[in-house]
């Protein structure tokens, strides 16, 4: 049997920064969210991406694959979403056999009102506390570990593809 490959006093130390951070960030940013408009961190960024994409749409397996959720979990969202009246699900205008989900102009009215305050959340909670060295450094490791985790993840082509 091969002997296990023991993290070092360095990797222990990243790993356990790691952790806390997923952690300790996420519930900052949802309490945020959920005090601003009783809506979640997972709320938020489904209407964050829906609002960025030509036309206000996409089908939901996109949508999945940009939120890195499930179609299950990000079924039950957006019918949450639905009886708001933040998204409707329409069929895809070139394919009636996909679903997509479309961000209301209520939905954009919503997140253009808890825009501020998030953007803000996310500057005191988490990058504040880097330099402009470290936010090049933290989006270059992560870019790495998402593209081993996800070699489908949305973000990496969008970043390969900026000038």
């Amino acid at each position: 049997m091969t002997e296990p490959r023991w993290l070092n006093a360095d990797e222990r130390r990243a790993w356990l920064a790691l952790l806390s951070i997923n952690t300790l960030l996420p519930a900052a940013l949802d309490n945020q969210l959920h005090t601003a408009g009783k809506v979640s961190l997972f709320d938020y960024n489904v209407m964050a991406m829906l609002s960025e994409a030509e036309g206000r749409f996409l089908p939901m397996s996109q949508l999945a694959a940009r939120t890195s959720s499930s179609l299950s979990r990000l079924s039950h969202v957006v019918a949450k979403l639905e009886k708001r009246g933040w998204l409707e699900r329409r069929p895809h205008p070139r394919d009636a056999r996909v679903t997509t989900a479309h961000l209301s102009d209520v939905g954009m009215a919503t997140l253009e009102a808890l825009a501020p305050g998030h953007v803000e959340a996310v500057r005191t909670k988490f990058l504040d506390a880097l330099t402009e060295r470290d936010v090049n450094d933290l989006a270059r490791i992560g870019e790495k570990i998402v593209a081993r985790l996800d070699d489908d993840h949305w973000i990496l082509r969008e970043t390969e593809s900026r000038p």
